[in-house]
């Protein structure tokens, strides 16, 4: 390498990408956000040979690869197996503090991320303990729902 090669610094050209996509959600997903938005239900799909439900639905097993078919309603409580409390603002999402947590919903076997309200997050100590791993919540949905993941949110038992 020349002296010229290794004194300087990488060049870096700053840039953003705000792109707008809209995208079809597929059958499997489509029943799953028609029954939030019209039934206030979640909906899971079991797999007919390891019995393994899964939410959100997915076509096929993770564990045995057969195609999923039996559409099983879950909830509406279930326990806390992760969370996390956000202080420091993203783009596109809400006003910090809020709290997201990874809950397994009662009949299923995997876990669904959503937001929990009525947490007082003021004092992340007190927030945590109220949060955690193993509490039970249960589903709370909108008054006007959309079709989207944000149309319930968790809140503590």
């Amino acid at each position: 390498m020349s002296d010229m090669a290794t004194a300087s610094s990488p060049l870096i050209h700053p840039g953003e990408w705000h792109i707008h996509y809209d995208y079809a959600v597929g059958e499997i997903a489509e029943r799953f956000f028609t029954e939030l938005r019209d039934n206030a239900t979640i909906y899971a799909l079991r797999c007919p040979s390891c019995k393994l439900v899964f939410v959100p639905p997915r076509a096929y097993c993770e564990r045995c690869f057969v195609r999923t078919t039996d559409w099983v309603k879950i909830g509406p409580e279930g326990v806390i197996e992760a969370f996390t409390i956000v202080y420091e603002p993203f783009d596109g999402l809400p006003v910090p503090p809020y709290a997201v947590a990874y809950v397994t919903l009662d009949g299923a076997s995997t876990a669904l991320a959503n937001f929990v309200t009525d947490v007082d997050l003021s004092d992340p100590e007190q927030a945590s303990a109220a949060l955690a791993i193993g509490n039970r919540v249960i589903v709370d949905f909108v008054d006007e729902r959309k079709g989207l993941i944000t149309d319930f949110h968790y809140r503590l038992l």
